[in-house]
């Protein structure tokens, strides 16, 4: 976008009454954020939810002094914009109705047809989490994921560490601006982070890591991947938060198991029994999930046995697919009544026998 158009929607975003649902409104109705500014008091009257006062606030012309000084530290900075409606915008971000308006970010980020994946968990990792992390990472660096946290303590920083490590593209979402970084502690990790990855943000240069921006910053963090990760988490805790952001956008989501005794591991298998997340037991479970392994190489055909003696689950499974044709998981599970978690091992089993193949989508169909 242009500066004159950046300067507009910085405007824009800082009229009181304004968020990012409602600023998307304003630029789809109005055409842009000038027109929006520049709209008759009839026209945005006749918008769906604009009243009196949000008109009144749209007269307020002090906004342009704030969009001003923010436009002046992005230049100055280097600061990397996404709007919404751009090219560069990430993609998966585009289809979460409350994403960010603008996007802030820096360092060599590059999100072109790339494997993404959240991972997120307590601040007080456990050895367990750590180990877990860790093998999972490496597990995963054949397919050159990039890894997507936090830049909290805990497992957020271990992720992004052992990615790292593995030379993986790495991204912090934080919960300030770019002016700052929080915690100090992990300031020795962002040079490093910025050659290969990154930082983004929605925060101003003059938002404070204040405890309601987390809460926000997990959204971006749950929209931006295919799929969530929560390594450990107590019963209470943003990673929890983040899972069910993830879950409300239709992602994927992953939780690590635990010990019913371990504090840590409380959230994760709540999440499990809940059936709110798949039971993840390392990178084959992950990369199975998401049909990953599809687009890295050429699948065999595969040769269906004769003779074949499937259990009763299976055959459940099998006839729908027959009756039906190919179908997503998620709508397997429902029809045959088992969960998910559940129903993909059957799944597994199923395409070994040679009766069923896996297709793009996480879609499958009887052979």
């Amino acid at each position: 976008m242009t500066d004159f158009e950046l300067l507009n929607t910085l405007a824009l975003l800082r009229i009181e009454g304004v968020g990012d649902i409602v600023a998307k409104k304003l630029i789809h109705h109005c055409g842009s954020a000038k027109a929006v500014f520049s709209a008759t008091r009839k026209a945005l009257l006749a918008i769906e939810g604009v009243g009196e006062i949000l008109y009144k606030n749209l007269q307020d012309k002090a906004v342009f002094h704030l969009a001003e000084a923010e436009m002046k530290f992005i230049k100055n900075s280097g600061i990397n914009v996404s709007f919404y409606l751009d090219s560069n915008y990430p993609e998966r971000l585009k289809h979460c109705i409350d994403g960010p308006v603008l996007l802030f970010s820096s360092g060599n980020i590059n999100l072109h047809d790339r494997k993404m994946i959240s991972i997120v968990g307590t601040r007080q990792m456990t050895s367990y989490g750590a180990d877990f992390t860790r093998k999972l990472i490496e597990d995963l660096v054949p397919l050159n994921p990039v890894i997507v946290s936090g830049f909290a303590y805990g497992v957020d920083i271990h992720a992004h560490s052992v990615a790292m490590q593995h030379n993986l593209q790495t991204i912090g979402v934080v919960a300030h601006g770019l002016n700052q970084i929080y915690p100090k502690t992990h300031k020795k990790y962002v040079a490093k982070m910025e050659e290969n990855g990154g930082f983004m943000t929605e925060f101003w240069s003059t938002s404070n890591p204040d405890k309601e921006n987390f809460v926000r910053r997990n959204r971006i963090v749950a929209g931006l991947t295919e799929a969530t990760v929560i390594i450990e988490s107590a019963d209470k805790g943003g990673s929890l938060i983040t899972a069910n952001i993830a879950n409300d956008y239709n992602r994927d989501v992953f939780a690590v198991p635990g010990r019913i005794t371990d504090k840590y591991s409380q959230g994760c298998n709540n999440l499990i029994k809940t059936q709110k997340a798949n039971l993840l037991t390392g990178a084959a479970d992950l990369i199975y999930m998401l049909n990953w392994e599809l687009e890295e190489k050429k699948q065999k055909p595969v040769q269906k046995q004769l003779f074949i003696t499937l259990e009763a689950e299976e055959q459940k499974v099998y006839d729908y697919l027959q009756k039906n044709g190919k179908e997503l998981m998620d709508i397997i599970a429902l029809q045959c009544g088992m969960p998910v978690f559940k129903l993909s091992s059957l799944l597994l089993t199923m395409e070994l026998k040679g009766v069923i193949r896996p297709l793009p989508g996480k879609m499958f169909e009887a052979i």
